[in-house]
């Protein structure tokens, strides 16, 4: 029996803002001078429309922003220039995390990662502040109050994890409360947020010191994984993911937006699991996943950075393996992952969707139109379970009621799966070489061109019937054309093979309230 679901083009619509792509996270700073890095960025940007990029240390000792030589400070900003020049003539702008703390002004020799970014607090906080106000006013003066006024400055990276910082909370605090003071002193139209902590954690005790100490707060910060709903120490990715709640993103961004009130809140990592080396990252289940998420949080949060858009990332070690699981939505070779395919299908839903009423266990669905384009209606459906949960291919019967005049003249559909967009796969089936040839990186890439085809359609009166199957762990895409015409629509099939639509069109529209 198909599973059937019904969509009222005449009722109002629903913005879909996409905070998704506001922001999409990077390694740390030093691999944003690479020719690679900037080639995947620009095609990201151009492709999926990211308006700000976010990595870490761009104050660690490998940017040379700060290094002390014959007990001299010795300030150097032309490597952080070459970044931010690059990101402005591709039309992006940083979220600049202010990490790591530069050894010259460290407390103590704690690092993190494989570049060994140094985690303790500053030794004298007088001489961190006069780092960030002869930073901020270099950038001030190079590029322009007005330009830099757009930029978001996010103190620190997950602050309440020991992994990150060694201080704790209360001078966590006090290097908020420095830093914000000093970005304010350069200009007050600068933005500076926080506390930037994993898993939604300090919001309430951040907002409290800050309205205590009267201190500006422009936008609040955290991070939240899925993984992160099942905390069980030394439990692997699948078993974290089996019990994390299927609206746990939701929630954990409800949450937070409880606590931000009306200020900016950004997400500024999120993924489908914190695992920098998880084979989920390349298959199809993490674009379903991944849709999912970003789908749900739509209405609640101002920005929602993608942890990362490469695999160029080198926290653990530099990678060779083309298919290693890593974060990005793009391999080493700037082959498109299937979860990047999947955010290309997100903005082409359109700026606006048309609320459902459904309620299936493994299957969502959109249907959203671009308020520019009156001719073309998209749906966007995935089939998604988390590990270890029943999923199947499953038949779906959508019914449309047009608005007056409207009719099909085409369906087209295009999907993500085990099957379709695999370049992992394909990978694996030419033996997994470590190191690809310029041939086999060009199949690769061919290989996750989405086919388009012909999709089974119906009419019926004010009505347009479609059909189509899920794959189990997917992403599906149909564009639906319309033509006007100014009489009433006679039933006329377009299909050789009409869907099994009678209980669809029977429906009634049950509430304008967006389920997620």
């Amino acid at each position: 029996m198909p599973i059937q679901l019904e969509c009222d083009l005449n009722l109002p619509s629903v913005p879909l803002r996409q905070p998704w792509r506001q922001c999409v996270g990077s390694c740390h700073a030093p691999t944003a001078l690479r020719a690679d890095w900037q080639a995947q960025l620009r095609q990201a940007r151009e492709d999926l429309g990211f308006e700000y990029v976010r990595f870490h240390g761009i104050l660690s000792d490998d940017m040379g922003t700060l290094i002390c030589q014959d007990n001299k400070f010795l300030y150097s900003f032309f490597n952080t220039d070459q970044v931010f020049d690059y990101l402005l003539s591709i039309g992006m702008r940083p979220i600049v995390e202010l990490s790591f703390m530069p050894t010259a002004l460290s407390s103590g020799g704690e690092t993190v990662f494989h570049y060994r970014a140094n985690i303790t607090p500053p030794r004298n906080m007088a001489d961190w502040s006069a780092l960030i106000h002869k930073l901020v006013s270099h950038w001030v003066q190079r590029y322009g109050v007005e330009e830099v006024s757009r930029w978001y400055f996010e103190v620190w990276n997950e602050p309440n994890l020991p992994a990150f910082w060694t201080g704790g909370q209360q001078a966590y605090f006090d290097l908020y409360e420095a830093s914000a003071n000093a970005i304010k002193g350069v200009d007050a139209a600068l933005r500076v947020g926080g506390p930037a902590t994993a898993q939604n954690a300090w919001l309430d005790e951040f907002m409290q010191f800050c309205r205590e100490r009267k201190l500006p707060v422009d936008f609040v910060s955290t991070h939240f994984y899925p993984t992160d709903a099942f905390g069980e120490i030394g439990a692997d990715t699948l078993t974290q993911l089996e019990h994390a709640p299927l609206d746990v993103m939701r929630e954990r961004a409800l949450a937070a937006r409880d606590r931000a009130q009306a200020l900016p809140l950004l997400y500024t990592e999120w993924n489908i699991t914190s695992n920098p080396r998880d084979p989920l990252h390349d298959s199809s289940f993490a674009a379903a996943l991944a849709v999912r998420i970003a789908m749900s949080v739509d209405d609640i949060v101002d920005a929602y950075s993608y942890w990362t858009f490469s695999d160029i990332f080198e926290e653990n070690y530099f990678p060779s393996q083309p298919f290693h699981g890593g974060f990005g939505l793009l391999n080493l070779h700037g082959i498109k992952k299937p979860i990047y395919k999947a955010f290309e299908l997100m903005a082409a839903l359109g700026d606006r969707h048309y609320p459902i009423a459904q309620t299936h266990g493994t299957v969502m669905l959109w249907v959203g139109e671009q308020s520019y384009n009156a001719i073309e209606t998209h749906v966007l459906c995935i089939n998604q379970a988390m590990p270890r949960h029943a999923i199947a291919t499953e038949d779906i019967a959508l019914c449309l009621h047009n608005q007056p005049g409207q009719r099909a003249r085409a369906v087209t559909i295009k999907s993500i799966n085990a099957d379709n967009c695999n370049p992992a796969l394909l990978w694996q089936q030419m033996g997994s070489p470590e190191y690809l040839s310029a041939a086999e990186i060009t199949e690769l890439q061919q290989s996750t061109e989405l086919l388009e085809t012909q999709a089974s359609f119906e009419t019926q009166g004010k009505q347009t019937l479609l059909s189509f199957q899920a794959a189990p762990q997917s992403v599906t895409f149909l564009r639906i054309e319309w033509e006007h015409q100014d009489h009433d629509v006679q039933s006329e099939s377009a299909s050789s093979e009409p869907a099994d639509t009678s209980a669809a069109a029977s429906l009634a529209l049950q509430s304008a309230e967006r389920l997620v």
